[in-house]
Protein backbone atom coordinates (compact mmCIF):
# COMPACT_ATOMS: atom_id res chain seq x y z
CA UNK A 1 0.00 0.00 0.00
CA UNK A 2 1.33 3.06 -1.16
CA UNK A 3 1.81 5.87 1.90
CA UNK A 4 -1.31 8.66 2.26
CA UNK A 5 -0.85 12.08 0.99
CA UNK A 6 0.93 14.50 3.05
CA UNK A 7 -1.51 16.48 5.20
CA UNK A 8 0.29 19.82 3.52
CA UNK A 9 2.22 19.54 0.83
CA UNK A 10 4.13 22.46 -0.65
CA UNK A 11 5.92 22.43 -3.71
CA UNK A 12 8.43 25.29 -4.73
CA UNK A 13 6.66 28.16 -3.14
CA UNK A 14 7.56 31.63 -3.89
CA UNK A 15 6.24 34.89 -2.56
CA UNK A 16 8.46 38.45 -3.31
CA UNK A 17 7.23 41.91 -2.70
CA UNK A 18 8.90 43.72 -5.22
CA UNK A 19 12.28 43.13 -5.15
CA UNK A 20 12.21 41.37 -1.64
CA UNK A 21 11.92 37.66 -1.55
CA UNK A 22 10.12 36.88 1.19
CA UNK A 23 9.49 32.91 0.75
CA UNK A 24 12.37 31.42 -1.98
CA UNK A 25 11.51 27.77 -3.49
CA UNK A 26 10.31 26.39 0.26
CA UNK A 27 9.63 22.62 -0.36
CA UNK A 28 8.08 20.48 2.13
CA UNK A 29 5.52 17.79 3.31
CA UNK A 30 4.05 17.45 6.86
CA UNK A 31 1.99 14.05 7.14
CA UNK A 32 -1.25 13.52 8.52
CA UNK A 33 -1.26 13.96 12.86
CA UNK A 34 2.39 15.47 13.16
CA UNK A 35 2.79 18.49 15.38
CA UNK A 36 5.28 20.42 13.00
CA UNK A 37 7.05 23.53 14.02
CA UNK A 38 8.62 26.24 11.67
CA UNK A 39 11.80 27.71 13.30
CA UNK A 40 13.43 30.82 12.01
CA UNK A 41 14.79 34.30 12.86
CA UNK A 42 12.44 37.57 12.15
CA UNK A 43 12.10 37.60 8.39
CA UNK A 44 13.19 34.63 7.75
CA UNK A 45 9.48 34.20 5.83
CA UNK A 46 7.56 32.01 8.31
CA UNK A 47 4.46 34.45 8.76
CA UNK A 48 4.29 34.85 4.77
CA UNK A 49 4.04 30.80 4.35
CA UNK A 50 1.37 30.88 7.08
CA UNK A 51 -0.66 33.61 5.27
CA UNK A 52 -0.34 31.75 1.91
CA UNK A 53 -1.63 28.22 3.46
CA UNK A 54 -4.38 30.32 4.70
CA UNK A 55 -5.19 31.49 1.51
CA UNK A 56 -4.60 35.20 2.33
CA UNK A 57 -2.28 35.61 0.37
CA UNK A 58 -1.46 34.96 -3.64
CA UNK A 59 2.23 33.63 -3.96
CA UNK A 60 4.40 34.75 -6.41
CA UNK A 61 4.18 30.80 -7.70
CA UNK A 62 4.30 27.51 -6.52
CA UNK A 63 1.66 24.82 -5.56
CA UNK A 64 0.13 23.70 -2.20
CA UNK A 65 -1.97 21.04 -0.85
CA UNK A 66 -4.14 20.68 2.24
CA UNK A 67 -5.16 16.80 3.24
CA UNK A 68 -5.01 16.61 -0.90
CA UNK A 69 -7.09 19.60 -1.61
CA UNK A 70 -5.31 22.20 -4.10
CA UNK A 71 -6.03 25.79 -2.17
CA UNK A 72 -5.74 27.75 -5.32
CA UNK A 73 -7.79 26.05 -7.22
CA UNK A 74 -10.24 25.11 -4.37
CA UNK A 75 -9.92 27.98 -1.81
CA UNK A 76 -13.31 27.52 0.31
CA UNK A 77 -13.33 23.89 0.31
CA UNK A 78 -9.30 24.22 1.68
CA UNK A 79 -10.63 26.62 4.46
CA UNK A 80 -13.29 24.24 5.67
CA UNK A 81 -11.13 21.93 6.62
CA UNK A 82 -8.29 24.56 8.08
CA UNK A 83 -8.09 26.21 10.97
CA UNK A 84 -5.49 29.56 11.09
CA UNK A 85 -4.19 31.40 13.97
CA UNK A 86 -2.21 34.73 13.55
CA UNK A 87 -0.27 35.96 16.06
CA UNK A 88 -2.35 38.34 18.08
CA UNK A 89 -5.43 38.33 16.43
CA UNK A 90 -7.96 41.12 17.54
CA UNK A 91 -11.38 39.70 19.15
CA UNK A 92 -14.51 42.36 19.54
CA UNK A 93 -14.32 43.93 22.67
CA UNK A 94 -17.99 44.33 23.11
CA UNK A 95 -18.99 40.42 23.09
CA UNK A 96 -18.25 38.22 26.20
CA UNK A 97 -16.65 34.86 25.40
CA UNK A 98 -18.76 32.53 25.06
CA UNK A 99 -20.73 34.44 22.71
CA UNK A 100 -17.49 35.15 20.27
CA UNK A 101 -17.37 31.67 20.12
CA UNK A 102 -20.93 31.28 19.34
CA UNK A 103 -21.18 34.21 16.56
CA UNK A 104 -17.96 32.18 15.01
CA UNK A 105 -19.83 29.19 15.18
CA UNK A 106 -23.13 30.07 13.43
CA UNK A 107 -21.50 30.38 10.31
CA UNK A 108 -21.09 25.93 9.52
CA UNK A 109 -23.93 25.06 12.84
CA UNK A 110 -26.49 27.75 11.49
CA UNK A 111 -29.54 28.15 13.43
CA UNK A 112 -29.28 25.00 15.74
CA UNK A 113 -28.52 27.13 19.02
CA UNK A 114 -27.98 23.84 21.13
CA UNK A 115 -25.34 22.54 19.28
CA UNK A 116 -23.76 25.58 18.59
CA UNK A 117 -23.28 26.39 22.38
CA UNK A 118 -22.69 22.67 23.17
CA UNK A 119 -19.21 22.89 20.69
CA UNK A 120 -18.58 26.44 22.27
CA UNK A 121 -18.72 25.13 25.62
CA UNK A 122 -16.19 22.18 24.30
CA UNK A 123 -14.15 24.29 22.75
CA UNK A 124 -13.38 26.62 25.75
CA UNK A 125 -13.01 23.33 28.02
CA UNK A 126 -10.10 22.32 25.48
CA UNK A 127 -8.21 25.73 26.16
CA UNK A 128 -9.12 25.77 29.96
CA UNK A 129 -10.94 28.97 29.52
CA UNK A 130 -14.80 27.57 30.84
CA UNK A 131 -14.19 29.79 33.90
CA UNK A 132 -14.54 32.55 31.68
CA UNK A 133 -17.40 31.58 29.29
CA UNK A 134 -19.25 34.63 30.72
CA UNK A 135 -16.38 37.15 30.85
CA UNK A 136 -16.43 39.88 28.35
CA UNK A 137 -13.51 40.02 25.78
CA UNK A 138 -12.02 43.44 26.66
CA UNK A 139 -11.52 41.72 30.21
CA UNK A 140 -8.89 39.37 28.86
CA UNK A 141 -5.75 39.04 29.41
CA UNK A 142 -3.30 38.81 26.71
CA UNK A 143 -2.98 35.14 27.24
CA UNK A 144 -6.68 34.33 27.85
CA UNK A 145 -7.00 36.42 24.45
CA UNK A 146 -5.15 34.04 22.68
CA UNK A 147 -6.74 30.94 23.82
CA UNK A 148 -10.00 32.02 23.13
CA UNK A 149 -8.65 32.79 19.47
CA UNK A 150 -7.29 29.22 19.93
CA UNK A 151 -11.09 27.96 20.73
CA UNK A 152 -12.56 29.54 17.70
CA UNK A 153 -9.92 28.00 15.28
CA UNK A 154 -10.95 24.58 16.82
CA UNK A 155 -14.92 25.23 16.29
CA UNK A 156 -14.86 23.24 13.38
CA UNK A 157 -12.84 20.52 14.21
CA UNK A 158 -9.72 21.37 11.02
CA UNK A 159 -8.32 18.72 10.09
CA UNK A 160 -4.94 21.19 9.44
CA UNK A 161 -4.06 23.63 11.84
CA UNK A 162 -2.27 26.56 11.04
CA UNK A 163 -0.66 28.53 14.29
CA UNK A 164 1.62 31.62 13.82
CA UNK A 165 3.11 32.31 17.29
CA UNK A 166 0.04 30.82 19.34
CA UNK A 167 1.91 31.04 23.14
CA UNK A 168 2.40 34.55 22.61
CA UNK A 169 1.48 35.89 26.32
CA UNK A 170 0.84 32.67 27.82
CA UNK A 171 2.45 32.21 31.08
CA UNK A 172 4.01 29.36 31.79
CA UNK A 173 0.74 26.90 33.11
CA UNK A 174 -1.18 28.14 29.84
CA UNK A 175 1.87 26.89 27.37
CA UNK A 176 1.99 23.76 29.24
CA UNK A 177 -1.86 23.33 28.66
CA UNK A 178 -1.84 24.29 24.90
CA UNK A 179 1.13 21.55 24.63
CA UNK A 180 -1.42 19.07 25.87
CA UNK A 181 -4.44 20.38 23.85
CA UNK A 182 -2.23 20.06 20.44
CA UNK A 183 -0.58 16.69 21.19
CA UNK A 184 -4.32 15.47 22.03
CA UNK A 185 -5.36 17.02 19.22
CA UNK A 186 -2.48 15.05 17.19
CA UNK A 187 -2.95 11.63 18.28
CA UNK A 188 -6.88 12.19 16.96
CA UNK A 189 -5.13 12.47 13.25
CA UNK A 190 -5.30 16.56 13.07
CA UNK A 191 -1.98 17.82 11.67
CA UNK A 192 -0.97 21.04 13.36
CA UNK A 193 1.31 23.47 11.64
CA UNK A 194 2.88 25.85 14.30
CA UNK A 195 5.77 28.29 14.94
CA UNK A 196 7.07 30.61 17.88
CA UNK A 197 9.59 32.72 19.34
CA UNK A 198 9.75 30.20 22.25
CA UNK A 199 11.71 27.66 20.88
CA UNK A 200 12.90 25.56 23.54
CA UNK A 201 9.49 24.90 24.10
CA UNK A 202 8.63 24.36 20.68
CA UNK A 203 11.33 21.44 20.35
CA UNK A 204 9.66 19.66 23.22
CA UNK A 205 6.22 20.34 21.95
CA UNK A 206 7.04 19.09 17.92
CA UNK A 207 7.29 15.77 16.70
CA UNK A 208 9.12 17.18 13.95
CA UNK A 209 9.98 20.75 12.55
CA UNK A 210 12.21 22.92 9.90
CA UNK A 211 14.49 26.04 10.18
CA UNK A 212 14.49 28.46 8.24
CA UNK A 213 16.36 31.59 7.08
CA UNK A 214 15.66 34.40 4.48
CA UNK A 215 12.95 32.82 2.94
CA UNK A 216 14.99 29.39 2.63
CA UNK A 217 14.62 26.24 4.14
CA UNK A 218 17.79 25.49 6.03
CA UNK A 219 16.65 21.79 7.52
CA UNK A 220 14.17 19.31 8.42
CA UNK A 221 13.53 16.74 10.79
CA UNK A 222 13.10 15.80 14.58
CA UNK A 223 15.08 18.00 16.65
CA UNK A 224 18.22 16.00 16.89
CA UNK A 225 18.10 15.98 13.17
CA UNK A 226 17.88 19.75 12.69
CA UNK A 227 21.07 20.18 15.09
CA UNK A 228 22.79 17.45 13.25
CA UNK A 229 22.41 18.66 9.51
CA UNK A 230 23.18 22.17 10.57
CA UNK A 231 26.43 21.47 12.14
CA UNK A 232 25.53 21.91 15.84
CA UNK A 233 25.75 18.49 17.26
CA UNK A 234 28.26 20.26 19.73
CA UNK A 235 27.03 19.86 23.13
CA UNK A 236 28.72 21.23 26.76
CA UNK A 237 29.82 18.67 29.04
CA UNK A 238 30.28 19.33 32.72
CA UNK A 239 32.38 16.55 34.23
CA UNK A 240 32.62 16.26 38.09
CA UNK A 241 35.96 14.74 39.11
CA UNK A 242 37.04 14.89 42.96
CA UNK A 243 41.16 14.90 43.00
CA UNK A 244 43.38 15.92 40.35
CA UNK A 245 41.43 18.32 38.80
CA UNK A 246 43.89 20.07 37.22
CA UNK A 247 45.79 16.79 35.75
CA UNK A 248 42.45 15.87 34.74
CA UNK A 249 41.96 18.81 32.23
CA UNK A 250 44.94 18.80 30.91
CA UNK A 251 44.63 15.19 29.91
CA UNK A 252 40.64 16.54 28.44
CA UNK A 253 42.60 18.54 26.57
CA UNK A 254 44.51 16.38 24.69
CA UNK A 255 41.33 14.36 23.42
CA UNK A 256 39.72 13.95 20.05
CA UNK A 257 36.31 16.39 19.43
CA UNK A 258 37.15 18.19 22.65
CA UNK A 259 37.57 21.97 22.34
CA UNK A 260 37.08 25.28 24.94
CA UNK A 261 38.37 23.31 27.79
CA UNK A 262 37.51 25.13 31.84
CA UNK A 263 38.05 23.68 35.43
CA UNK A 264 35.63 25.61 37.41
CA UNK A 265 35.54 24.50 40.98
CA UNK A 266 34.95 20.80 41.04
CA UNK A 267 33.45 20.85 37.89
CA UNK A 268 35.82 20.16 34.08
CA UNK A 269 33.32 21.99 31.62
CA UNK A 270 34.28 21.87 27.71
CA UNK A 271 32.68 21.34 24.63
CA UNK A 272 32.25 18.28 22.72
CA UNK A 273 31.16 17.57 19.19
CA UNK A 274 31.94 13.40 18.78
CA UNK A 275 29.22 10.96 18.65
CA UNK A 276 28.14 9.30 22.22
CA UNK A 277 30.04 6.12 21.32
CA UNK A 278 32.70 8.48 21.69
CA UNK A 279 31.78 10.28 24.21
CA UNK A 280 31.39 7.16 25.82
CA UNK A 281 34.72 6.69 25.44
CA UNK A 282 36.41 10.00 26.73
CA UNK A 283 34.64 8.89 29.90
CA UNK A 284 35.75 5.58 30.02
CA UNK A 285 38.96 6.88 29.24
CA UNK A 286 39.20 9.65 32.18
CA UNK A 287 38.17 6.15 35.00
CA UNK A 288 41.27 4.20 33.17
CA UNK A 289 44.10 6.82 33.78
CA UNK A 290 42.70 6.82 37.61
CA UNK A 291 40.12 9.96 37.95
CA UNK A 292 37.49 9.76 40.55
CA UNK A 293 34.87 10.78 38.01
CA UNK A 294 31.69 11.57 40.08
CA UNK A 295 28.86 12.92 37.18
CA UNK A 296 28.87 13.90 33.99
CA UNK A 297 26.12 16.21 32.65
CA UNK A 298 25.23 16.85 29.14
CA UNK A 299 23.85 20.00 27.44
CA UNK A 300 22.64 20.39 23.69
CA UNK A 301 22.64 23.33 22.04
CA UNK A 302 19.72 24.68 22.13
CA UNK A 303 17.42 26.48 19.24
CA UNK A 304 18.20 29.45 20.43
CA UNK A 305 22.09 29.34 20.00
CA UNK A 306 21.22 27.67 16.71
CA UNK A 307 18.80 30.66 15.27
CA UNK A 308 21.42 32.95 16.68
CA UNK A 309 23.85 31.21 14.89
CA UNK A 310 21.79 31.13 11.85
CA UNK A 311 21.26 34.44 11.73
CA UNK A 312 24.73 35.44 12.52
CA UNK A 313 26.27 33.68 9.57
CA UNK A 314 23.57 35.98 7.34
CA UNK A 315 23.82 39.22 8.21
Amino acid sequence: MSDPAPAIDIHELRVDYGNFIAVNDLTLAVPAGEIFGLVGPNGAGKTSTFRVLATLQTPTYGAVKLAGIDIFEAPEEARRIMGYMPDLAPVPSDMKAWEFLDFSCASFLGGNAAERRARCEECLEMVQLADKRHAMCKSLSRGQTQRLVLARTLLHRPKVMILDEPASGMDPLSRRNLRMTLRTLAAEGTTVFVSSHILSELAEMCTSLCVMNRGRLLSSGTADEVRAHLGRSERTLSIGVLARREEATEWVMMQANVRSVECQAERISLGFSGSQEEQASLLEGLFAQGFRVSVCEERKSSFEDILISVAEENL
